[in-house]
């Protein structure tokens, strides 16, 4: 037997003993919880995974993992896609997706209080008829948890922030297994650090959050969601630049090059034109909709844009944003038989353009196939590198082209990524971003996480 081996064997028998079948080595389960939803990243299994059903059962896995100084790694839906839930060291996967109760809604205050398991669809389903609504939306179906360690953001980011707005408070399991509580339901509060923030994004790797408390927002009026082309792709990037300068409240600005319009309507099989696209959808009032609709038209048609072509029904709305959702599936069918490496970057809206375009044009220059979409009024984009698996060359350009989009997003006072987090993808651009405040970031996780057991191998590099 291994020396290693030895007090891993004994961890996995005290959580085994702790939680019966809830804890797994079968080689399968290992395997799903690898892997995230794509990427590049070659994915490495837990020794074993756990499935807690409480706070007290997570602190007490936690525990047994640091009395034998085995690693950690959190894990909700697998849907990350910079490597972030991937084991490099082994150890115990801790799996919060039978954690999923909505534990209180306070109607009156616009919160709610969840188990980190909870769904962002499940947590509106529950609320579907109190009136309210939880508005950060990322696309995939991911857990409330998982979206709070990595910061998530999404379509309705532009009008109501991200995740790290919309976080009043969490329920923490720390790397000593001791249970902390962070913020509460206040709007506002200047008592002491703010560890809410300081764990928001933290990617797993300073603790284990259980439960989390969130703003909730009233169901607006009325919501209409329109699409508009544009024969340009600047075209479409000048509208959304304008439209945000113009203090326009849209709810949803997303924007889809040619080639990703195109993949999107094909795999959803939607009747729209396959040219650069926005799509919009407007909250607030019956007038104050149309308002919005009016001058954003305007501002559209003088770059170009079509006449907005209007969603009728829910059914109809529901659809369209549905195909946004589904823009990774769609580029699987693109190419079939391909893998999908994507990344983000994210710069101030006033450069959105300038970067935006020179990534668009280094592409077409480089022969990849790889569709752009963004939360354009974030400032916040995406690339789906399409490529042949095993193709070393064709992995070397991609790598290229994304190395110049972070250097240029950063040389702008941007960021190399808007949402998807660090994980193991993009720990070697922390230094050209923050500097001097890596260091800082260092002591935190060493003061927080002396034997660096959870999730290592992420965000930083010790």
């Amino acid at each position: 037997m291994a020396t290693q081996s030895l007090p891993r064997e004994n961890a996995i028998s005290e959580i085994s003993q702790l939680l019966g079948d809830r804890l797994t080595t079968s080689n399968a389960v290992r395997d799903q919880h690898a892997n995230g939803e794509c990427g590049i990243y070659t994915p490495q299994p837990p020794d074993a995974v756990a499935f807690p059903h409480s706070t007290e059962e997570v602190a007490a896995i936690v525990s047994i993992c640091a009395t034998h100084s085995v690693p950690m790694v959190p894990y909700g839906v697998g849907t990350s896609v910079e490597g972030n839930v991937t084991a490099p060291y082994g150890g115990v996967c801790i799996d919060m997706s039978e954690m999923n109760e909505v534990v209180c809604v306070n109607e009156s205050d616009l919160d709610c209080t969840v188990q980190a398991g909870v769904t962002r669809k499940q947590l509106n389903q529950y609320l579907k008829d109190t009136g309210l609504f939880f508005p950060i939306d990322p696309g995939a179906d991911a857990t409330l948890g998982g979206m709070a360690a990595t910061r998530a953001s999404g379509t309705n980011a532009v009008r109501y922030g991200t995740l790290r707005e919309n976080v009043l408070g969490l329920t923490v399991v720390l790397p000593d297994g001791k249970i902390i509580k962070t913020g509460g339901r206040a709007r506002k509060s200047s008592a002491g650090y703010d560890l809410t923030r300081l764990l928001v994004g933290s990617e797993g790797t300073l603790g284990v959050i259980t439960e989390v408390t969130l703003r909730l927002y009233g169901i607006p009026e009325a919501i209409s969601a329109a699409m508009c082309s544009f024969p340009t792709l600047e075209g479409a990037v000048n509208t959304v630049m304008l439209t945000i300068q113009s203090g326009i409240p849209v709810a949803r600005m997303e924007l889809l090059d040619d080639v990703q319009m195109a993949a999107c309507m094909r795999y959803s099989k939607l009747d729209y034109a396959p040219d650069h696209t926005i799509l919009f959808e407007f909250h607030g009032t019956e007038r104050g909709v149309e308002e919005q609709a009016q001058m954003v038209g305007e501002i559209a048609a003088d770059f170009g844009g079509s006449d907005f072509r209007w969603t009728k029904t829910t059914e109809e709305r529901n659809a369209l944003w549905q195909a946004r959702h589904d823009v990774l599936y769609a580029c699987f069918a693109l190419r079939p038989g391909s893998m999908v490496w994507a990344t983000d970057v994210c710069v101030p809206i006033s450069r959105l353009a300038e970067c935006l375009l020179e990534t668009k044009r280094e592409i077409d220059e480089s022969g990849l196939l790889a569709p752009i979409v963004g939360h354009a009024g974030d400032g916040n984009f995406h690339v789906g590198f399409l490529l042949e698996p095993g193709n070393e060359e064709e992995l070397a350009r991609a790598k290229r082209v994304n190395d110049n989009m972070i250097d240029r997003a950063l040389a702008m006072g941007g960021t190399c990524t808007g949402e998807h987090g660090i994980g193991i993808g993009k720990i070697g651009y922390m230094e050209a971003e923050h500097g001097d405040s890596v260091d800082v970031m260092r002591m935190i996780k060493r003061a927080m996480d002396p034997q660096n057991l959870m999730n290592p191998g992420k965000v930083l590099n010790l």
